[in-house]
């Protein structure tokens, strides 16, 4: 599957309706997002189930501020709608294809336990 480019309007629909969402952002003036492009391009035809998106900061200032997005290219990813990474840099090949697999792998009843557990703590 090719990527997909997401914007304000479009974000919630594309989390809230696929399992698992990876989200590049990026701008075309960024060197390193240059870099990482053919990387994520190529992750997103090897997993097709996957939905790889890309937000260009430039074009969505709206999207990026309201995830605080300081440095680009950051990559996020969301399984269940449940934000499980996020973090700056341009990964290699291989930390991307590890990353997936371990989204892959989760046991997600048991995140969500992790998470009900720590919001009950801090009630």
């Amino acid at each position: 599957m090719a990527t997909v480019n997401l914007t304000s309007e479009s974000f919630e629909e594309t989390v809230k309706s696929n399992d698992i969402v990876l989200i590049d952002f990026w701008a075309s003036w960024c060197g390193p997002c240059r870099m990482f492009a053919p990387v994520y391009e190529k992750a997103s035809t090897e997993n097709p189930d996957i939905v790889f998106a890309k937000v260009d900061t430039e074009a969505q200032q709206e999207l990026a501020g309201a995830f605080q997005i300081m440095s680009i290219p950051t990559l996020m990813a969301f399984r269940d709608q449940i934000l499980l990474y996020a973090q700056p840099g341009a990964l290699p090949a291989s930390a991307l294809d590890s990353l997936i697999t371990q989204i892959r792998a989760l046991d997600m009843e048991e995140v969500r336990e992790k998470i009900a557990e720590a919001e009950k703590a801090q009630a």
